[in-house]
C-alpha cells in the first residue's frame, strides 16, 4: 500500500424534502465536513477527530468507521485506514451529519482504491453508518451526499437510486441550537396511517418530482406539504409553525423539517428571496430567545468532492 492521502469535502444534505420521507433528498454547498484518509500499516481503522464534538474513535461505534468496515469486507487487500475528520456539520442538526461522515469516508477510501467500487456500492457501505446512527438503513441523505443534486430512493432492498433534474433553487436553512436525535424522532411516528392521508401524501410526492423535472416552481411549492410526518415531528422544534408561516409570507416556495430536525429548510426562486427568508428565520428565533445558525446556499450538484 502507498502513502497517498485523499482529502474530501462531504456536504450537508436535506432529507425527506417535506413529503418524501426516506425517499427524497438533496445535497447543499454549505456546510460541509473535511475528511482525509490514507492507508495504514496497522490493522483496522484508526479514527482521529479534529473537531470539538468528541465523537467515538472506536470504528464500530463511529458512523464513518461502520461504513469503512463494510467497505473493507469487500476489499480484503486493505490492511487498515487512518481517517481524520473535521466536522463542520453539527451532529444531531438534521442536515445529514452522520451521512456526511459515512459517505465522505467511503468516497475517500474508494479514491485510494482507484475507484474500485461504484457509487451504488458506496451508498450500500455508507448506509451501515446510518444504521448505527438511527437504527435503520436509509439512503435519503447518503445518496445525494454521494451522487450530488436531488435523488429519489425508489427502493432500499434492492437499492435503486434515481437522480432527478431540478431548476435553480436557493436554500435557506436555520439550525436552532437544540439536538433532535434521529432515533428519537423516528420513535414518535405513527405506525399506522389513514388511507386518505396516504393518498394525499402520494400526490404531493408525485407532484414534487414532476415539478422538479418540469422546472415548475408553482407545482414545487404546492407539493411541499407533509400530512404524515411533519405534524408529529414539528412539536419537537420550537418556533417551527411561525418560521414556516413567515417564510412563505416572504415568498419562499415552501419547505419544512430538514431530515429529523431540528433544522428547518426553505426553497426560494432567487437569492434575494432566500436572504429575506433568512432574516425572517433569524427574527423568529431571536424573539423566542433560542440560539441558532443560518445558511443561504444552493443545491450541490457533485456530492462528496475530492480536494486532493
Amino acid at each position: 500500500m502507498n502513502n497517498k492521502k485523499i482529502v474530501v469535502h462531504a456536504p450537508a444534505t436535506v432529507a425527506n424534502m417535506v413529503c418524501g420521507f426516506d425517499i427524497l433528498g438533496f445535497a447543499v454547498n454549505d456546510p460541509y465536513d473535511i475528511m482525509s484518509i490514507s492507508f495504514s500499516d496497522h490493522a483496522g481503522i484508526t479514527i482521529i477527530n479534529e473537531d470539538e464534538y468528541n465523537l467515538p474513535t472506536n470504528p464500530e461505534k463511529n458512523v464513518a468507521g461502520a461504513a469503512l468496515l463494510a467497505l473493507m469486507e469487500e476489499a480484503p487487500e486493505v490492511k487498515g485506514f487512518e481517517l481524520r475528520i473535521k466536522k463542520q456539520i453539527k451532529p444531531g442538526s438534521g442536515v445529514g451529519s452522520s451521512a456526511a461522515s459515512s459517505a465522505g469516508a467511503v468516497v475517500a477510501a474508494n479514491a485510494l482504491l482507484n475507484n474500485k467500487f461504484s457509487k451504488e456500492d458506496l451508498v450500500r457501505f455508507a448506509m451501515n453508518g446510518e444504521k448505527l446512527a438511527s437504527g435503520v438503513k436509509h439512503a435519503d441523505n447518503i445518496a445525494p451526499c454521494i451522487y450530488g443534486g436531488v435523488t429519489l430512493i425508489r427502493s432500499i432492498f434492492p437499492l435503486d437510486i434515481v437522480q432527478l433534474n431540478a431548476p435553480t433553487l436557493y436554500v435557506t436553512i436555520v439550525h436552532p441550537q437544540i439536538e433532535v436525535r434521529t432515533a428519537d424522532a423516528r420513535s414518535i411516528l405513527k405506525q399506522q396511517i389513514q388511507l386518505k392521508d396516504a393518498i394525499k401524501q402520494w400526490g404531493n410526492i408525485a407532484g414534487l418530482v414532476a415539478g422538479l423535472q418540469k422546472e415548475d416552481y408553482d407545482l414545487i411549492g404546492r407539493s411541499l406539504e407533509d400530512v404524515l410526518i411533519e405534524p408529529i415531528r414539528s412539536i419537537l422544534i420550537p418556533g417551527f409553525d411561525l418560521v414556516k408561516q413567515k417564510s412563505k409570507e416572504a415568498a419562499a416556495l415552501g419547505g419544512g423539517i430538514s431530515g429529523s430536525g431540528p433544522s428547518i429548510f426553505m426553497l426560494s426562486k432567487s437569492e434575494s428571496t432566500a436572504k429575506e427568508v433568512e432574516q425572517v428565520m433569524h427574527e423568529v428565533f431571536e424573539n423566542i430567545g433560542l440560539a441558532h445558525h443560518t445558511y443561504v446556499t444552493t443545491i450541490n450538484q457533485h456530492g462528496v468532492k475530492i480536494i486532493s
